[in-house]
């Protein structure tokens, strides 16, 4: 598939809708490289996300929820992480602190992003049912299922691709299908809005593999 962006922020494309009232569409933002499926059109809102080490970095949530479930794209902004451990790292030093607790944690917390923000979810207390490495279109991250006290379920993948953390939730009522069309739809974007497919797999903090297109 080839995916052009035509938007500053966003494009929409309609797909196939399944049994649930609600149209499913292609949504994509060239604001935060990457393209889901959702159940209708998303809400879009700014946050303020806490890495492992304690910085606060800008993000943005995509948001749908109606009959379908709760369903959720989360996108952290890495892009001056290390350029802010290294500034820490010079005013601990410059303070005269001991110089062993003033370690940059600049790849720690890049390396470590898509882990703590698994452990994000977990610590909410739901029961994890699923856990595991995997990845979409090459691009190495996680993906979690999760039973909630309401009986409802979270499938939710993360990665962390070109210094963005994506943390994507899809949650649906207790008998419920697992939300297919949205967790599998994943699609990373380049800066002209066209879909990155690579040779081989791509691991944030390695050399960038070469795309197959």
């Amino acid at each position: 598939m080839r995916l052009n962006v035509m938007r500053p922020a966003a494009l929409v494309l309609m797909v196939a809708a399944p049994s649930f009232a609600q149209e499913w569409i292609e949504y994509a933002s060239r604001q935060d490289f990457f393209s889901v499926n959702f159940p209708g059109q998303p809400a879009i809102g700014a946050l303020t996300y806490e890495t492992e080490y304690g910085l606060k970095l800008p993000g943005r949530a995509y948001r749908v929820e109606n009959a379908a479930g709760r369903y959720s794209a989360t996108v952290v902004d890495y892009t001056n992480a290390e350029t802010m451990h290294a500034e820490r790292a010079a005013a601990c030093k410059a303070a005269g602190a001991y110089p062993d607790i003033c370690n940059n944690a600049g790849r720690a917390d890049l390396r470590g992003a898509a882990v703590h923000a698994s452990f994000g979810l977990i610590r909410r207390g739901s029961e994890v049912t699923y856990l595991a490495s995997y990845n979409a279109d090459l691009v190495e991250g996680i993906r979690l299922q999760l039973l909630n006290k309401d009986g409802s379920s979270t499938f939710a993948v993360i990665h962390m691709h070109e210094y963005r953390l994506y943390i994507l939730e899809g949650t649906v009522p207790a008998g419920m299908p697992p939300p297919a069309l949205f967790q599998q739809s994943l699609v990373f974007l380049d800066k002209e809005g066209q879909r990155i497919r690579y040779e081989t797999p791509y691991s944030h903090g390695y050399p960038v593999p070469r795309r197959t297109r």
